[in-house]
């Protein structure tokens, strides 16, 4: 359950954020607790933990950063995800199939608006099986090593009990440790035949904690996606300032020199 003060600690920092220049954000190379992909090796911040990780309901209109995200994904971690070597036109059909209002699609999002995580919960369309939903999940390279596939599951499995889930499942690669991992510290059973690997999680039935905690995850997050998109749009104003005033001094300069 989210805590008033961890909220509005969450808010002061969000707040503080927006006059934080994009440039010192940087991608930070870990080691993954969830599937991934690789990004440009740079001189990079320490990283900080938030306070809490701002995960969005993302639906058709965010369809090319989804694409953009799961394009990023390497080989190894395409079969990880897909549990095949998926090129690009299966990604993109992959995409172009998502069907946003049976199943929920979560996201996280850097500052410069860049999706860096993503799960998709698939729900069952089996008439038979229609309590139970399944879960996938892929997070970029540079942004493994902060908990976010954990996160991830943590709110996919609270919307699936809010909408009266009572199984959720997990098909993975057996060599996929990092997403294993993950249902494993939930608490779900994992079978294992051969290559592939099922992990199935019992949930428990919705309460009002689990609804209102929702709700009020899903505002936060997007006011901090707001706040991020206000924030994208006043340091790319502010460049193309920098930039005309950089030209007119040069071009003083000149004209002086």
């Amino acid at each position: 359950m989210v805590k008033p003060g961890t909220l509005l600690k969450a808010s002061l920092e969000a707040g503080r954020e927006f006059f934080r220049p994009p440039l010192e954000e940087r991608p930070v190379a870990r080691p993954e607790t969830a599937v991934t992909t690789a990004a440009a090796a740079e001189p990079v911040a320490p990283y900080v933990r938030p306070l809490m990780v701002p995960i969005r309901s993302i639906g058709p209109s965010h369809g090319e950063r989804i694409a953009a995200h799961l394009l990023a994904l390497n080989a190894h971690d395409r079969y990880l995800r897909f549990g095949y070597a998926a090129n690009d036109e299966q990604i993109r059909r992959y995409v172009d199939g998502l069907n946003f209002e049976r199943d929920e699609i979560f996201g996280i999002y850097n500052r410069r608006l860049e999706l860096i995580a993503m799960a998709h919960l698939a729900f069952s369309t089996n008439p038979e099986l229609k309590s139970c939903a399944e879960f996938g999940v892929s997070v970029l390279a540079g942004s493994r090593g902060r908990g976010y596939g954990a996160r991830l599951f943590e709110r996919a499995e609270m919307h699936a009990r809010n909408e009266g889930v009572d199984m959720m499942f997990i098909h993975a690669l057996s060599e996929n440790t990092a997403m294993l991992n993950i249902a494993r510290k939930a608490g779900a059973t994992i079978e294992r035949d051969g290559s592939e690997s099922e992990a199935y999680l019992k949930l428990p039935p919705a309460d009002l904690d689990s609804r209102m905690t929702e709700i009020v995850e899903e505002q936060v997050a997007q006011t901090d996606y707001r706040l991020k998109m206000q924030a994208k749009q006043f340091w790319e104003i502010l460049a193309v300032l920098q930039e005309v005033r950089r030209g007119v001094r040069e071009s003083r300069d000149r004209m002086h020199g």
